[in-house]
């Protein structure tokens, strides 16, 4: 990453024309952590286009810095919102920020296009400030915060909480309403787009957060992140409150107290709003031994545990939101070639296919069963580990995602000359080299040993 000298932390104007440009919101994360919003830069990027990304700070992140071609502005995120107005005080003041923020990216050089990655939805308001210049406004749907809400406070029933919940949908409808084009990550929320938010179907379109099975390759396992077990349990992601990830805990409680399986370990890769909370409740549970919080990871770590653990757990509950979701964490075990155990949800399934366990949501007992038979059924370790990897590269890997989502922007915009033919990412200097997984016995083979011998 690239960055600015103390005092010239902005770069310069540029007058001279140049290939269209746009501009990506993002508020929930810092890029390039968000790896959706950073595989649709990578994309933009290579086809030809420039690309600039508001977002909030990571630690130690500058406010100005340069990464891979692509440029990054970002601010000090707003403090952790608490009730209602904690989330409206959130909103606004991430609002004002990216408005400053792009009059700043206009002044170095005019965009075509704001991309706003929900949630919140509320930069359709900016988008519309922005039209009378020409802009367009591109809506990338990860999250439907109407569910959001149901998920976490279920149906209102007082005055205030119907309020909250009908301002989020008229929000949502807003920002359907502004949009050029809507780009869902799956076909249910392509289906709300066009139900809800009386989308015609033109102008949306369905890109995936498939695997970058390029990158996302397995590695020679790591032994000593098994911290002396035979069996590690992985499970990654952001941790919410609807994320389910206490599950995880219950797992490992059934596992390790009613099972009697001291061979088997736990790790838990990432961070968010609950994970002090985990922390505390997995020493209140006397489970410390068995399970490793590792916080924030980055791509060498989350390639060096999937490639370790045994199998990949997706404890999301069943709820209105979790249903119609496309969990990444499903798709990059499988990239791995890690077997998964899931509770049975729509989009899970959708994802998964034939290459995962299922249990019905809510089965705590059920789905702590169904990972000790798999942790030994060796056999059938290899069967969904090969599987899952070949779905990955076949069906659900992110370059033809990309190309849909690129062709959304050459529909909206005259496409930009050809820079020359695409390049695979390289790995990073110093990277272990990849497993050969396109050999199907190895693949097998560490599939269920997740050894390279």
């Amino acid at each position: 990453m690239t960055e600015r000298p103390r005092g010239t932390d902005r770069p310069r104007r540029s007058r001279r024309p140049g290939p269209p440009h746009v501009l990506i919101v993002v508020q929930n994360l810092p890029v390039p952590l968000d790896r959706r919003v950073w595989l649709e830069c990578e994309a933009l990027r290579r086809s030809g286009y420039e690309v600039s990304v508001i977002c909030p700070k990571g630690p130690g992140d500058p406010g100005y810095a340069e990464h891979e071609g692509v440029q990054l502005y970002k601010y000090r995120p707003a403090p952790e919102a608490v009730g209602a107005l904690g989330y409206v005080r959130e909103f606004a003041y991430s609002w004002v920020r990216t408005a400053r923020l792009s009059l700043t990216v206009w002044r170095r050089r005019r965009f075509d296009v704001v991309q706003a990655c929900n949630p919140p939805d509320t930069y359709w308001l900016l988008a519309l400030l922005w039209r009378p210049f020409g802009v367009r406004f591109v809506f990338d749907h990860h999250d439907l915060n109407p569910e959001v809400f149901l998920s976490r406070f279920g149906t209102p029933t007082g005055r205030a909480g119907r309020l909250q919940l009908a301002g989020l949908r008229w929000l949502e409808r807003r920002t359907f309403r502004t949009a050029d084009r809507v780009i869902s990550t799956n076909a249910s929320y392509q289906r709300v787009a066009w139900e809800r938010g009386a989308v015609p179907p033109e102008r949306t379109a369905v890109v995936r957060s498939g695997p970058d099975t390029a990158a996302m390759r397995p590695v020679p396992p790591r032994p000593d992140l098994r911290r002396g077990r035979r069996h590690l349990v992985a499970w990654l992601g952001i941790m919410g409150p609807q994320d389910g990830v206490d599950g995880v805990l219950d797992v490992a409680e059934r596992i390790v107290r009613h099972h009697g399986r001291e061979d088997v370990g736990f790790v838990l890769l990432g961070f968010g709003d609950c994970l002090e909370q985990l922390r505390a409740d997995c020493t209140a549970r006397g489970l410390d031994p068995y399970v490793h919080f590792t916080g924030r990871v980055g791509p060498p770590q989350i390639a060096a545990y999937l490639s370790t653990a045994t199998l990949g757990l997706s404890p999301d509950p069943y709820s209105p939101l979790n249903d119609v979701s496309t969990m990444n964490k499903t798709m990059e075990y499988m990239a791995f070639a890690l077997p998964v155990v899931a509770y049975r949800l729509t989009e899970t399934v959708v994802s998964a296919g034939d290459c995962a366990v299922y249990v019905e949501p809510g089965d705590v007992d059920g789905l702590a069963d169904a990972v000790v038979a798999l942790l030994d059924d060796e056999g059938r370790r290899a069967d969904l580990g090969a599987r899952g990897r070949r779905r990955a590269e076949q069906d659900l890997d992110w370059a033809a995602q990309a190309e849909t989502y690129v062709g959304v922007y050459d529909e909206l915009l005259a496409p930009p000359a050809a820079g020359g033919p695409q390049r695979a990412r390289p790995r990073p200097s110093g990277a272990p080299a990849a497993v050969d997984v396109a050999d199907d016995d190895t693949l097998r083979r560490f599939a269920a040993t997740r050894s390279v011998d």
